[in-house]
């Protein structure tokens, strides 16, 4: 299934897309049911692969009243809305990132273990929304394109082979990244944690319909013009490797979010680096899971 949030009003309502692109109210269902069922997609979530399997017995029972039109008309949100805790993310994931790191900026190790780093909450936006660019703060907003794993089921030591079993789902994630705030400093926190600069979304889809994690192409274009291609075929540390390495320091729970890396192709290594600019247009996209537009605005403007 596609999950997707979106506005009815004011308020985020909790969808699931049709293959025909046409939008079931879940959150207007479980009201009218008047039953203890989610409303939310974050809530969807904390149920893990029991939930999908209730809420799609549920899609199976709601009857066409409950259609809200096109998905293309709809205003769609970050699919979990403000996420409980922070994005965990992967950096030198690809080894083509790493050989254009290490010309743009010097000497980077090929890590033998995951190196890690955390997005505040707060720097997600929805995959449709502006990207607020303040030049007070940053003149080097960079793009990232990459997979998105949703964890559903909580788990401490897991082991590779069962770790795909604790996901719920994937979902399409920009790492926009100030990289003069990054660079700057000994952490990267700060310059990856633009407040609303990166997208996630459209949807999230859930695990039963990707058959491998491992066999999905990503794409970035800025204005247009293609920036990154690639396959997730290429990261290092893959997937199911990530769940486990991260379970053995901490319990992973239901709604963390795990973002894996980017490919080569990223503006701070082009000649001369290229930067995300008011009017630029980013779009990303993964196999599957759906494609972002998101304009750069200069903020206060």
């Amino acid at each position: 299934m596609r999950l997707c949030s979106f506005l009815s009003g004011e308020v985020a309502h909790a969808g699931v897309v049709g293959v025909d692109d046409s939008v079931l109210d879940v959150t207007r269902i479980v009201e009218a049911r008047g039953d203890d069922l989610p409303r939310t997609v974050a809530g969807w979530v904390e149920l893990g692969s029991a939930g999908i399997d209730r809420l799609r017995r549920l899609c199976a029972e709601s009857s066409s009243e409950h259609v809200v039109g096109d998905v293309g008309d709809l205003t769609l949100l970050a699919p979990m809305g403000r996420l409980a805790r922070n994005v965990i993310c992967v950096g030198a994931n690809y080894r083509e990132h790493i050989e254009e790191s290490v010309r743009a900026v010097g000497e980077i190790d090929v890590p033998d273990a995951p190196v890690y780093f955390t997005k505040d909450v707060r720097s997600v936006c929805g995959p449709f929304e502006d990207i607020s660019w303040d030049p007070a703060v940053s003149a080097q907003l960079d793009w990232e394109v990459e997979l998105a794993v949703v964890i559903g089921r909580a788990g401490r030591n897991i082991r590779p082979s069962d770790a795909l079993g604790h996901v719920f789902g994937y979902a399409v994630f920009n790492d926009v990244s100030a990289r003069d705030v990054q660079l700057s400093r000994n952490q990267w926190w700060k310059g990856k944690s633009i407040e609303g600069s990166s997208p996630f979304g459209p949807f999230l889809v859930t695990s039963d319909e990707i058959a491998d994690p491992q066999d999905l192409e990503l794409t970035c274009c800025v204005d247009g013009v293609e920036m990154q291609r690639s396959t997730t075929k290429l990261m290092i540390h893959d997937v199911a490797a990530l769940i486990a390495d991260l379970s053995r320091t901490l319990t992973l729970e239901p709604g963390d979010v795990l973002s894996t890396g980017t490919p080569a192709g990223v503006g701070l290594a082009r000649t001369p680096p290229q930067w995300l600019v008011p009017g630029s247009v980013l779009e990303s996209e993964i196999t599957g899971l759906g494609r972002q537009c998101n304009r750069v605005v200069e903020a206060g403007v």
